[in-house]
């Protein structure tokens, strides 16, 4: 690799992170509501549950900003921890990465339509396609590349044109790999969108004004089936110049009208709540993202590693377990084929291979009415 090569890969690679996953988000205090992006003491609301959480507010700050409660602070180390990551640290999975297979997604979206219940499809990345009886749910939609240092290993082939038109579209934050303005401009301008506070200004600004804004444990109700946002150990960034978090995340609980209930992680670190939502909710389905998770002394705060995942998975008492946010771009050190791989290790460990529904791209999960 010849030195200017050498030099646009690095800067590629920083505005990469810097736009998606890895500027630090901020871990609020319980004992006040008057906080600010720049003073957050390193703890843990202590003795909050989640609703709690929610309710006081703790992830609002006042400076129209939002916080993690859920997360940790390195805010003054992290520039430097990434540009030691790329620029000078060993990848100790370098002899996997001509390994990495590309797999081109086609879906028969009329094997989909004809199921009458419940199905979810992973077309690719975090992007799913779920079908609840006579609705359509998409969420994070991503149909292509979303620059051109990143590769994309699961390119779509089939005809866009034939995959239906979602009644509603989900959006779990802002990240640029989860709320994509090309692939959304696909949809039509009616589309129903649902996603945390802070993103008016860019839907209406391609035209899709029909929108539902929640902040932690609102709803959307409607056509029998309720939508829920809630917390997740996150944070989200669009433009670096604005700084970090000026919208919202999350994840979602989908109580059908099919009679299922499906449990969205989003992009999530570990956090001390996934026993909350078991408890409060009963999931059919728990669908994880796993991806970008090495090296973990970076990327803890952001993603969970396949233990966790597993871990979280016990914790939510979900029936079954189905991950994405895999095998499309590799954002961390992993090969992007390695975490359904990483993960089936873990889960024999603990005896819950026959609970994972092992999607790979393109392929539908059916439910039985």
């Amino acid at each position: 690799m010849n030195r200017r090569h050498f030099i646009l890969n690095s800067l590629a690679w920083i505005f990469h992170a810097t736009f998606f996953k890895f500027h630090p988000s901020g871990r609020a205090s319980a004992s006040t509501n008057k906080r600010t992006t720049t003073d957050l003491p390193n703890t843990i609301p202590a003795g909050l549950s989640l609703k709690e959480i929610a309710a006081r507010k703790l992830h609002h700050s006042t400076d129209g900003t939002y916080l993690n409660p859920l997360g940790e602070l390195h805010r003054r180390k992290r520039f430097g921890k990434l540009i030691y990551w790329k620029l000078l640290s060993q990848n100790r999975y370098s002899r996997y990465m001509d390994e990495q297979p590309v797999i081109p997604v086609n879906i028969d979206w009329g094997r989909v339509d004809k199921h009458n219940g419940l199905s979810v499809t992973f077309i690719k990345h975090a992007s799913l396609m779920i079908r609840d009886l006579d609705r359509y749910i998409l969420v994070d939609p991503v149909f292509d590349k979303i620059f051109w240092f990143i590769d994309d290993y699961s390119p779509i082939v089939y005809n866009l044109d034939d995959m239906p038109q979602p009644d509603h579209t989900l959006i779990t934050h802002g990240h640029y790999d989860h709320l994509d303005i090309p692939s959304l401009r696909r949809l039509e301008p009616q589309s129903h969108i649902i996603s945390p506070l802070g993103y008016s200004s860019i839907f209406n600004s391609i035209g899709m004004n029909n929108h539902t804004k929640l902040d932690w444990y609102e709803s959307f109700q409607g056509n029998n089936r309720k939508i829920t946002l809630l917390p997740c150990n996150h944070w989200t960034m669009r433009n670096p110049i604005q700084g970090p978090n000026r919208s919202l995340w999350g994840s979602y609980l989908i109580e059908t009208a099919s009679g299922h209930t499906i449990y969205l992680s989003g992009d999530t670190g570990w956090f001390e709540g996934f026993d909350q939502i078991g408890h409060d909710f009963n999931i059919d389905l728990a669908i994880i993202n796993l991806g970008a998770y090495e090296p973990r002394w970076f990327m803890e705060t952001s993603h969970m590693n396949p233990a966790e995942t597993v871990a979280a998975f016990k914790q939510l008492n979900a029936k079954k377990l189905l991950i994405a946010h895999w095998g499309t771009f590799r954002l961390g050190d992993e090969p992007v084929h390695f975490p359904p791989l990483d993960l089936k290790n873990e889960l024999e460990k603990e005896g819950l291979t026959d609970r994972w529904a092992a999607l790979r791209h393109g392929e539908t999960l059916f439910f039985s009415d």
